[in-house]
């Protein structure tokens, strides 16, 4: 087990990585403050997990809350049915919100451990890819809404987050290569090395192989956490971390909730964002196909739908959290390993972005 640190003062936590970690009832039992505990799950992952760390939580009242599977209901509505389970079981003040599952389970956990009765303990136990390199980490929790996505939250801090490498073994191969979006984007943003590593090691990752797994999740929580500490309520540097996301968001919510996994089109919006950092001159077309090949290489598409338009992508990229006064901010990079947040574009540069032959891009690279 690989152990790293979120450094928020009072609120730091740990982040505990390796292989067979779920049933180990030494990591969670510290973090558990009153004999109430609460597993939120959903119906795939319950059958495959939740009797083994039930077991895990042995001496504490334990409550499963299982939600339906899937991005469409990451909602009020389901969002209720914590609550209402919550409630009904009478948890007090002192009970502990566990969230077990992916990136939809552990947002809307968070979300709700953040507003009963005003904030309860949460921790996260990620089980799919995305989630253990980055919804897991950070502390934003939320659900969304139909006129955007993620747009209804809070920033709230688990105690400790758990992440069983073992659990990736059942994951489809979908999920998986929905994951590599944002392992992949720590490479473009903050650690050109890390783009190197991934793309000597991306036949073993897609492989599922533990020890490749392990270290890739390691290099990402790190970066996740060094850019957390730094910026918390992302204010500044943190929203670097979104690289891709604005255009991908804008798919999400086009092409209707869990059409496109989040991973999916994050890696369509990033080879946008590529595309677009090109055009403006800061990176050249070998930086480009560089990290679109890589993308490629991890079973993502890169072509975003043909069915969507510039104005599309536009209506609903106003609906972001990067506008301010009216500016669409924008996740662009330099160079390799260095990512920033600018409104300092061109529309036209931005229209011939939205416009441009990524199949083309992509027979290109294919040869």
């Amino acid at each position: 087990m690989q152990t790293l640190k979120v450094e928020l003062a009072e609120r730091s936590y740990p982040i505990h990585i390796g292989e067979n970690l779920l049933g180990d009832p030494e990591l969670l039992q510290p973090y558990l403050a009153g004999r109430q505990v609460a597993v939120v799950t959903n119906e795939t992952v319950a059958p495959l997990y939740l009797a083994q760390l039930s077991k895990a939580l042995e001496g504490r009242s334990v409550l499963p809350v299982v939600l339906p599977d899937g991005e469409a209901y990451k909602n009020w509505e389901t969002l209720q049915r914590i609550f209402d389970a919550l409630l009904g079981a009478r948890h007090d003040r002192r009970t502990t919100v566990v969230a077990l599952g992916g990136g939809v389970v552990g947002d809307m956990a968070g979300f709700a451990a953040a507003c009963y009765q005003r904030g309860v303990d949460f921790i996260q136990v990620p089980t799919t890819l995305l989630s253990q390199v980055d919804s897991s980490v950070g502390g934003k929790t939320g659900i969304n809404h139909p006129l955007g996505k993620n747009m209804v939250g809070a920033f709230y801090q688990p105690k400790a987050v758990l992440i069983d490498t073992a659990t990736l073994r059942s994951l489809p191969r979908r999920e998986l290569s929905a994951g590599m979006a944002e392992v992949i984007k720590y490479g473009l943003i903050c650690d050109e090395p890390f783009l190197t590593w991934l793309e000597q090691n991306i036949d073993a990752l897609m492989s599922v192989d533990q020890v490749a797994l392990t270290e890739a999740i390691r290099r990402s929580c790190a970066a996740k956490a060094v850019v957390v500490n730094a910026d918390e309520r992302e204010s500044g540097v943190r929203a670097t971390l979104n690289l891709g996301h604005t255009f991908g968001h804008a798919i999400e919510t086009q092409m209707g909730y869990g059409v496109w996994l989040h991973g999916e089109a994050v890696a369509a919006g990033t080879a946008m964002a590529l595309e677009m950092s090109m055009r403006l001159g800061w990176i050249d077309r070998a930086a480009r196909d560089r990290g679109i090949g890589l993308l490629l290489r991890a079973g993502l598409p890169v072509v975003p739908p043909a069915e969507m338009s510039a104005d599309d992508f536009l209506r609903h990229m106003a609906v972001d959290k990067k506008v301010v006064d009216g500016r669409m901010r924008l996740v662009l990079l330099r160079r390799l390993g260095e990512a920033v947040v600018t409104d300092d574009y061109a529309p036209e540069i931005l229209q011939a972005t939205l416009k441009a032959d990524y199949r083309a891009i992509v027979d290109q690279l294919r040869g």
